[in-house]
């Protein structure tokens, strides 16, 4: 089955200035959990859009299994129920959107790749998953681990990706799970890569998280990952945090914005971290 990528790359040849196709799937998506069912002429007028257009775009959500064709309309799967607020996301130009996008293209097919919790790897995750070339009809092609429900629960939405949630005591904050049970479970993985989310980071200090408990199982799966990938955007260079989770030698690459401090960047390059800037 070809999937179809929620992007502003991806528009249609005359779209309307003002919805671009992530705009568009994002309000189908909500009028579908809303309502149940959409006919072409009721998403049409709603959208301010052509019928062609909402055909095209009814097709894509079927090929993403978000949605049922029917004649003249779309009937909301299970999947579809779930989805429309996680798709109200920045529509992609945002820093923490470049950010996700920069990251997600470090990623190979056949990989394990961890996530702890966090607003920039949650958007992390969702670009993986929206990865076409990652997308094999049948088959996962890419492992998830993670230690943060909201993405779990994104992911196993996903018939590609594997997803394998580390079980524990769950942080209404963060959405993260920690404590001896994620910790034993952790002992026994290994990841090829680590998306790392942070607090804060600078070179003396490392990477940093408010909480003990949270620091602990992140610096784990750091400690399990072949390479460490910190993503964050400018501001986390500044200022600092309670716990530190690792030190800056431990992260390979951090992916920030370019508004990022020169300094804290030069920084950061001295003490061995590749800093990409997007």
């Amino acid at each position: 089955m070809t999937a179809v990528i929620i992007t502003h790359a991806d528009e249609d040849d005359n779209p309307p200035a003002s919805t671009p196709r992530s705009d568009r799937w994002r309000s189908l998506l909500t009028l579908l959990a809303e309502r149940g069912t959409l006919s072409v002429v009721d998403a049409a007028a709603e959208l301010g859009v052509s019928a062609a257009t909402v055909r095209r775009d009814f097709t894509s959500l079927e090929q993403q299994q978000l949605a049922t064709r029917t004649h003249g309309g779309v009937v909301a799967t299970s999947v579809a129920y779930d989805l429309p607020a996680h798709y109200r996301s920045t529509g992609g130009g945002s820093a923490k959107d470049r950010v996700a996008q920069a990251a997600a293209a470090m990623v190979e097919r056949g990989m394990v790749v961890g996530l702890n919790g966090g607003t920039t790897t949650t958007v992390t995750a969702r670009a993986i998953a929206s990865r076409q070339d990652l997308m094999s009809p049948g088959q996962e092609s890419i492992t998830i681990v993670t230690n943060a429900l909201n993405i779990a629960s994104e992911m196993v939405l996903r018939p590609h990706c594997r997803t394998v949630c580390i079980g524990g005591v769950a942080r209404r904050e963060s959405y993260e799970l920690h404590g001896p049970h994620a910790s034993r479970f952790l002992d026994d993985l290994r990841l090829d890569l680590l998306m790392l989310g942070v607090h804060s980071l600078n070179a003396k200090d490392g990477a940093m998280c408010r909480y003990l408990d949270e620091a602990g199982i992140n610096a784990q799966m750091a400690a399990n990952a072949r390479r460490v990938i910190a993503v964050g955007t400018a501001e986390k260079l500044t200022g600092t945090a309670l716990a530190q989770i690792c030190p800056a030698s431990s992260i390979s690459v951090f992916i920030t914005d370019d508004e990022a401090d020169p300094g804290a960047v030069a920084d950061l390059t001295e003490a061995g971290v590749h800093v990409v800037l997007v």
